[in-house]
């Protein structure tokens, strides 16, 4: 009876996560559109104290329009959302913010995030990490099935390769 508790319990933690990653896809989406935007913009303006401007109005129209929400964000939430910001643009959340903004911004807002024992320097690692693995799973059923509006990932992996890799350890564990 033992494993079937566990069994139990694995099925109730992945319905967690799966309404965790469904419920933060859509921010990390959405930042991963304004990026490609904000760096599509950036490249046509040619003074670097017109583009920092820039840079500003769009993080406080971005800190006004999420704020609310990103604050109501429990902590699991805010670590799958750190991974898919990564998934969806190649680069951690730190380093968005130290190349957008500075790297004493990224530093203390790092810092900060670390209180919540979140990490913004966080990779989303689905070759090697199972829980990230088990997000890409989720993801890749919500858009089978049109829950979710795909957007391919900016992270060079094979979903059918990965699913392979952790279905054979799966197997060897049992």
């Amino acid at each position: 009876t033992l494993s079937s508790s566990s069994a139990a319990s694995d099925v109730y933690k992945r319905q967690i996560l799966r309404r965790k990653t469904l419920k933060v896809y859509p921010y990390a989406k959405m930042a991963s559109e304004r990026l490609v935007v904000l760096n599509e913009r950036l490249n046509t303006i040619d003074s670097k104290s017109k583009r920092r401007r820039y840079t500003r109005r769009v993080q406080k129209f971005i800190e006004e329009e999420l704020s609310a929400k990103l604050k109501k964000l429990t902590r699991t939430e805010g670590q799958i959302l750190i991974k898919l910001i990564h998934r969806q643009t190649g680069d951690t959340a730190f380093n968005l913010i130290k190349r957008l903004r500075s790297g004493w911004k990224a530093f203390w807002y790092n810092t900060t995030a670390n209180l919540f024992d979140i990490s913004l320097k966080r990779e989303f690692q689905p070759q090697t990490n199972h829980e990230d693995y088990l997000i890409e799973d989720i993801l890749q059923r919500a858009f089978s099935k049109k829950q979710l509006e795909e957007q391919a990932s900016a992270l060079p992996f094979s979903y059918l390769e990965l699913t392979d890799k952790w279905s054979s350890k799966d197997q060897k564990k049992k």
